[in-house]
């Protein structure tokens, strides 16, 4: 879970402690890091060879997924089934121990698993009630979390091919870090003894960030500590990853020294503290065959990180389109457990889907469909690609012959094609293309709310509530408007700002891209202002005027 919780001080003390590293034995350094040697690995279930997370048949097994905020929504298990249908093979689940939410009983844990395997997904299951840990006065310690995953034995034995036991999240805020690595290797020994044998992940100190190096110079000393050898590292990338050497060297470091990990949580939208790069993120991990877990499906207070709103898969947001349909997707890479049939023989494709036809057809949005494909074993979906230039985009993902693609520029021509796959992994030959021009955004569908947050000498935080009052999503809008007391923005955040003299124009930010129709988004700001700090009187929106309010 992100928290804004990080330090100006994060670039110094980062590079301070990859410093440490060279001189701390053990230390993972890129290109001096030694193979890490496997304490008596045991081949239950899923576990650790060579450094990779493998099944009990000794497949490959690469996370691809999301996270799911059961504990705070116990009602919404059944979202499980569109996870799955949106082509994930894993889902970490949130639960609590009881410290700090109620914790989810022995049953409801049992249920939990049961409707993992009926969806097909491999299911990390994390106690949530660590996070922050030495910083979050509310937070519960990693000896009580493990206290609690003893107590859960009865109901997690036997089920070591399905589930992965996450010991804490984010386990240890930003004050003394240092202190995380006694307490996890405690933990680790305390499931060891109690005679649990799934494989353990454990997550990183720095709200789950790592920016101090912590984890990544003790790596070698707490996996030694795990008799069976079934212990996998977890980071979690919010904005301290926002370049891609950042990304690129704490996640080829742990490869290198052949420890195994994977990224547990990630976001894409930026905020205040920076952009995360989840492109590098999705890419790197897809070269190394790491997993990811995208943080999450939906429930969130900032909804920016919803993956979809309302736990709804027909209102995915652009943050959900990047995590499943984009480049290094979700839908494009990943492949369902052996242990559900997923290594199946079959290596005959599906037939091509009929020419796909277009209806419903707005300014940010088309409706899609397609006569079906047929296979020798059964279809177990459809892709839709933009195709252009000799490239193609997947946009969207479906179990049946019909979809609604939307994130879609107004006034714009796209062509779409189809692709149906089985559940081999077996590809067909592509659709005929259909061309689509989308609608033109009607005018005047906006207004604009203005307000000045606080005001001190020479500046200023400003903040704009820009609503969508049609009935048709905005996509890639453009607001303007102009100061009138020679105001200057000098940073801004869910947006763009570029000036020239009084005239400013607003982009968004990748999360802000898509209005709703009868939604907002808001940008805020920080200005430079003289005496007199007049509002702005008129706005416009992809050049049409706005209403103010």
């Amino acid at each position: 879970m992100r928290e804004t919780r990080t330090s100006p001080l994060r670039t110094l003390l980062a590079g301070l402690a990859a410093l440490i590293g060279l001189l701390v034995p053990g230390a993972l350094c890129p290109g001096t890091a030694q193979a890490a040697v496997e304490p008596g690995a045991q081949a239950t279930g899923l576990h650790i060879s060579n450094g990779r997370l493998v099944e009990g048949n000794g497949n490959d097994f690469v996370m691809r997924g999301v996270n799911h905020a059961h504990t705070w929504y116990p009602d919404k298990l059944g979202s499980l089934a569109d996870i799955k249908a949106q082509g994930a093979n894993t889902v970490r689940v949130v639960l609590a121990d009881g410290h700090r939410w109620t914790a989810n009983s022995a049953a409801d844990v049992a249920d939990v698993i049961a409707q993992c395997k009926a969806n097909r997904l491999i299911c990390v299951l994390e106690v949530h009630d660590t996070t922050g840990y030495g910083e979050e006065s509310a937070a519960g310690t990693l000896d009580q979390a493990a206290d609690y995953w003893i107590g859960l034995k009865g109901v997690l034995a036997g089920q070591e091919n399905y589930i992965v036991i996450n010991i804490g999240n984010e386990p240890w805020g930003n004050t003394g870090p240092e202190g995380w690595t006694a307490p996890t290797i405690a933990a680790i020994q305390k499931l060891r003894n109690a005679g649990l044998q799934h494989t353990i992940m454990v997550d990183a100190p720095n709200w789950g960030q790592d920016w101090q190096q912590v984890m990544r110079t003790n790596a070698r000393s707490v996996y030694a500590a795990d008799t069976t050898g079934n212990l996998i590292f977890s980071i979690h990338m919010y904005s301290v990853y926002d370049t891609a050497a950042e990304v690129t060297d704490y996640l080829n470091a742990f490869g290198d020294a052949k420890l195994p990990i994977l990224i547990g949580e990630f976001g894409g939208p930026a905020d205040q503290w920076g952009d995360p790069d989840e492109d590098t993120m999705m890419a790197t991990a897809q070269q190394l065959k790491l997993g990811y877990l995208a943080w999450s499906w939906s429930g969130n207070t900032d909804p920016s990180l919803d993956l979809v709103l309302n736990f709804d898969p027909a209102q995915m947001t652009s943050w959900g389109q990047r995590v499943f349909h984009g480049p290094n997707g979700i839908a494009q890479t990943a492949k369902e457990a052996t242990v559900f049939g997923g290594g199946s023989t079959d290596t005959q494709a599906p037939t091509a889907p009929g020419t796909p036809t277009a209806s419903a057809v707005t300014a940010s949005s088309a409706h899609l469909a397609w006569t079906a494909s047929s296979d020798n074993v059964g279809i177990a979906g459809y892709d839709v690609v933009r195709v252009g230039g000799g490239t193609e985009t997947t946009v969207a993902s479906a179990t049946g012959t019909s979809v609604t693609v939307t994130g879609l520029t107004a006034n714009t021509a796209y062509s779409f094609a189809v692709y149906a796959r089985d559940a081999a992994g077996n590809r067909s030959a592509r659709s005929a293309t259909v061309s689509v021009t989308t609608a033109a955004t009607p005018a005047g569908s906006c207004s604009v709310g203005y307000r000045v947050v606080g005001e001190w000498t020479g500046g200023f935080q400003g903040e704009i509530a820009v609503r969508n009052t049609g009935t048709a999503a905005v996509t890639g809008w453009k607001l303007g408007f102009s100061f009138a007391d020679g105001q200057t923005v000098s940073s801004m955040w869910g947006g763009t700002a570029a000036q020239s003299g009084g005239s400013v124009t607003v982009t968004p930010a990748a999360y802000t891209s898509t209005i709703p129709a009868g939604g907002s988004v808001t940008v805020g700001f920080i200005g430079s202002k003289g005496a007199k700090n007049t509002a702005p009187g008129a706005f416009t929106l992809n050049g049409a005027s706005c209403a103010n309010g």
